[in-house]
C-alpha cells in the first residue's frame, strides 16, 4: 500500500489564502518608527548609522537557552503568514500579489522540506528571503510590462491605507514608494522586520557596508520627501 501525497487543498495556505490581513497597530508602529527616525536625522543634520548594531552581546545568554523544538510547516504558516504578507505588501504595493508571493514561498518550502523543518537552521529567514526575491521578480516584470503598455489611470491606493487613516502614516508610505527597490527593501527589513544590519545583508545578499550606506541614503531621501510635504 503506497502513501499518497497530501492533496493541495489540505495545506493551510490553500484553505485560507483569501483572508486579508487584519487591521492592527503594527502598521502604525512601523510608520511611526520610520518617520521618527527620518525627521530626527533631518533636524539633527546627521548621517549617523541608521541600522542597529548587531546584537552580539546576548550571544552568551542565548547559549544558555534550551532550544525549542522546530515548528512544523503548518505551525510556521499560522504564526508567520500575516507578517510576511504585510512585508510583501510594503515591497509590491498590491495585496493580492503579496498574498501570492507568500503562498508561493510556503509552497516551495513544503516541496523542498516537507512538513518537518528540522533540517533548516532558520525557516523564517528562508521564507523572508524567498519573499524578498519573489517581490523583486514581480517588480522586474512590472517594469517590463510598463515599458510596452501605458499604465492605467485611477490606480487604487495600497490596501494598508484603509487601516492607516492618519495623514502622517499615509505620507510615510507614499514616500517609501518613491525609493529605489533596494532602498525600500533595506528600510522595510529594518523597521518592519526589525532585522540587524548583518541579518539584512544576509537576506538581500549584500555586504554590511552596502546595507549601511543604502539605509543612510534612503533615510535622507525620505527626509527630503517628508520635509517637502510640510
Amino acid at each position: 500500500m503506497t502513501t499518497a501525497t497530501p492533496p493541495a487543498a489540505a495545506l493551510p495556505w490553500d484553505r485560507d489564502r483569501a483572508r486579508a490581513p487584519e487591521s492592527t497597530p503594527a502598521w502604525r508602529r512601523f510608520t511611526h518608527a520610520l518617520r521618527t527616525r527620518v525627521l530626527a536625522r533631518v533636524r539633527a543634520g546627521t548621517t549617523a548609522d541608521p541600522t542597529p548594531r548587531d546584537r552580539g552581546d546576548d550571544t552568551g545568554a542565548r547559549g544558555l537557552i534550551v532550544p525549542e523544538p522546530p515548528l512544523d510547516i503548518e505551525e510556521l504558516y499560522h504564526h508567520r503568514r500575516l507578517s510576511l504578507v504585510r512585508l510583501a505588501v510594503l515591497l509590491v504595493d498590491d495585496l493580492p500579489t503579496a498574498e501570492d508571493v507568500v503562498q508561493d514561498a510556503f509552497t516551495a518550502l513544503f516541496r523542498r522540506h516537507g512538513h518537518r523543518l528540522g533540517s533548516l537552521d532558520d525557516p523564517e529567514a528562508y521564507l523572508r528571503t524567498s519573499v524578498v526575491n519573489a517581490a523583486r521578480s514581480v517588480l522586474r516584470r512590472r517594469r517590463t510590462v510598463r515599458a510596452h503598455t501605458p499604465e492605467r489611470e485611477g490606480h487604487a491606493p495600497a490596501p494598508e491605507e484603509d487601516v492607516l487613516l492618519h495623514e502622517d502614516h499615509r505620507e510615510v508610505l507614499a514616500a517609501l514608494r518613491t525609493l529605489t527597490p533596494r532602498q525600500r527593501e533595506v528600510l522595510v527589513l529594518r523597521y518592519w522586520s526589525h532585522l540587524t544590519e548583518a541579518e539584512i545583508a544576509a537576506t538581500l545578499g549584500l555586504s554590511r557596508g552596502t546595507v549601511k550606506s543604502t539605509a543612510s541614503r534612503a533615510l535622507d531621501a525620505l527626509g527630503r520627501r517628508l520635509e517637502g510635504l510640510r
